[in-house]
């Protein structure tokens, strides 16, 4: 049952299926690949999108300059085991190992490594990632969460538009979505992409245990602020119980836009709070000074998230609230 709330759905006791089941058989798009600048000296990036495509991991792009990535013996990525890939512009390598391709700044760096707020620090520790599915996520329920499956058949609705193309399972976590994505076979490609390599190692021990295939399911390690991917190239990006923890929900959602295609969906749910009124001036004190602390953003009013999509590009904002849960959708302006 849903009731309409200042604008934004909310979500009473569930009954049933939020939407119908789709069918999983479907004719996949083609997705479109980027040329590359055949000269490492060009200034300005060739970002136009090619109809002649060969594979879709030519989606892929260098996160210093946004160049497509190339393997050093072919024209497209592969990922092989140990194999390593480069920019096509300013040639940095990123090694692709036995679970993921690892996308971020440092990536390949021998003695620096990225420290990141405490928020996103807690998640790159084993502990956590080993007990995110072992009870961590499921204490989400006490904030109106309404688990897993359903948010998996609530995201589908938004995500229609995107059925047969590529989506990023941002902050993916264990890849407790990205599984469900890729099993549904609704999409192309799924990207488990995470900044934390114990999470992702956890998604892959998951993906075995599950005997998915991974022939259309990818593993990313990347920074959700700096995404490798050319722009205008994504069809769907997801977040789950993400943004909350993001250093920077504005320079996340902006990368997010960056890369959706013309009619691309964003889809996310985080905790949201609004008993009081962010413009209240005691109540900005008080969580200027926690989000500092903690480097958390629980306190994002649904005006905020709005505001938020709306400032990045994004329009027709919409959401289901049950109580502190939140799942909101925009989309990039023009037509997949």
């Amino acid at each position: 049952m849903v009731t309409i709330i200042g604008g934004c759905k909310s979500l009473l006791i569930p009954r049933g299926r939020f939407i119908g089941h789709r069918n999983p058989m479907f004719k996949p798009r083609r997705l479109a690949a980027v040329r590359a600048a055949a000269s490492a000296t060009e200034i300005e990036p060739d970002l136009t999108v090619d109809a002649k495509v060969s594979t879709s991991m030519n989606l892929f792009a260098c996160p210093i300059c946004y160049y497509p990535l190339i393997n050093r013996s072919q024209q497209s990525i592969t990922t092989t085991s140990g194999s390593l890939v480069e920019c096509s512009t300013c040639k940095k390598s990123y090694l692709d190992n036995d679970i993921y391709l690892d996308l971020t700044l440092s990536g390949g760096s021998k003695e620096y490594d990225e420290t990141m707020p405490a928020a996103t620090e807690l998640f790159r520790t084993p502990l956590v990632s080993f007990l995110y599915e072992r009870g961590w996520r499921q204490n989400f329920v006490w904030g109106g969460f309404p688990g897993p499956e359903r948010e998996f058949e609530m995201a589908k609705g938004y995500l229609e538009a995107a059925t047969g193309g590529m989506i990023i399972d941002a902050s993916c976590g264990s890849g407790l979505f990205s599984r469900l994505f890729a099993k549904s076979g609704l999409y192309s490609l799924v990207v488990a992409l995470d900044f934390s390599e114990n999470m992702l190692r956890q998604c892959d021990e998951f993906i075995k245990q599950e005997n998915i295939s991974k022939e259309n399911l990818v593993l990313v390690r990347a920074d959700i602020s700096r995404l490798p991917f050319v722009s205008s190239s994504v069809d769907a990006v997801h977040a789950g119980a993400a943004l909350h923890c993001w250093p920077s929900p504005s320079a996340a959602v902006a990368e997010i836009s960056r890369v959706l295609r013309p009619g691309g969906v964003f889809v996310a749910t985080t905790f949201i709070l609004d008993v009081f009124h962010p413009a209240v001036p005691v109540f900005r004190a008080v969580r200027q000074i926690f989000t500092r602390a903690s480097s958390n953003n629980l306190f994002l009013s649904e005006g905020e998230l709005k505001d938020l999509c709306r400032a990045s590009g994004l329009v027709d904002f919409t959401c289901t609230r049950n109580g502190p849960f939140v799942m909101l959708s925009a989309t990039k302006p023009g037509r997949l």
